[in-house]
């Protein structure tokens, strides 16, 4: 079995396929100070936004990038106008400061190797050389998450090289999207932490640790290939975003598990939530609404429209 699926969803932890991204974020850069890439000029985005409605419920589903560059412009326009009607704001997990702490320390609870393992041991001579190599590229000690299972650290080395370069979480959709709501609009989420923690944990430990060294291998890549990314996703090519998303997706069984799955018990939710009224603003990653069997085929499955809004 082939585990690129996997690999390449690590490489595009921004772009959305998980959102336990930003829980894992916290623990793991809490170690390194980021220093502030330089400032560069503005660039306004339309990323995506479709409709779902009927006679009494609108529902809006936009697709988020997990940590963008500062500089992106983006919540404006029809962005900003949906949010500002929705009575609820849906997140793939539950995004608010509150439980910011929680979802953390449901995370190192996971990530946890057992006692007398550390994550380098699980390692050979050439994969523990390739290992360290990599984290003093990052200026990271090569010991630093010794105690972790190696899928924390492929996700960990996924984001911190974008971080380094101009990227931000705090930039980051999820994170905007929560700020505007404020307090006057009600929050929901589609999945738990641990449902989404499972899609890694789960894994057998061979495949963590060739997770791992593919993310390794790569980790000179990773922002070259989130910036082509973000660059379709500003300018709403939906098609275009897809087929690079797509790229290296050659294992169907973890493409069903990770995406195709998902997508399809997100679009029964929005079946469900269509017969109660209100209106719904569902921020997921975007690589949940581009390509084949996205949420919005899913959608058509059900005899659903989607209506194409920005």
């Amino acid at each position: 079995m082939t585990f690129t699926i996997i690999i390449d969803t690590a490489r595009r932890l921004s772009l959305g396929v998980s959102a336990i991204s930003l829980a894992l974020a916290g623990p793991a850069f809490a170690q390194e100070e980021v220093a502030p890439a330089p400032a560069a000029e503005a660039t306004v985005a339309s990323p995506a936004l479709w409709k779902v409605a009927d006679e009494d419920t609108t529902i809006w589903l936009f697709g988020t990038v997990h940590a963008l560059p500062t500089t992106i412009e983006w919540y404006r326009g029809p962005i900003a106008t949906a949010l500002g009607g929705s009575d609820t704001l849906v997140t793939e997990i539950e995004m608010t400061p509150a439980t910011a702490t929680t979802m953390q320390q449901i995370v190192m609870t996971k990530a946890i190797l057992p006692d007398g393992q550390t994550l380098r041991g699980l390692l050979d001579d050439d994969q523990r050389a390739a290992y360290e190599a990599a984290m003093t590229k990052l200026e990271l000690p090569v010991a630093a998450f010794d105690r972790f299972e190696p899928w924390y650290g492929a996700m960990t080395l996924a984001m911190l090289p974008l971080l380094k370069q101009g990227y931000s979480l705090d930039a980051g959709a999820e994170q905007v999207l929560e700020a505007q709501a404020g307090e006057t609009i009600g929050r929901g989420a589609l999945e738990t932490v641990e449902e989404q923690l499972e899609l890694f944990d789960g894994l057998p430990q061979d495949a963590q640790v060739e997770f791992l060294m593919e993310t390794v291998d790569g980790i000179d890549d990773i922002k070259e290939m989130l910036d082509a990314m973000v660059a379709e996703w500003a300018e709403g090519d939906a098609d275009a975003l897809a087929d690079l998303m797509n790229e290296g997706m050659d294992d169907p069984v973890l493409a069903e598990r990770l995406l195709y799955a998902r997508n399809a018990n997100w679009a029964q939710w929005i079946d469900e939530r269509l017969e109660a009224p209100g209106t719904v603003f569902v921020a997921v990653g975007a690589g949940h609404l581009a390509g084949e069997n996205s949420v919005q085929e899913k959608l058509e499955d059900l005899g659903i429209e989607t209506e194409r809004v920005q």
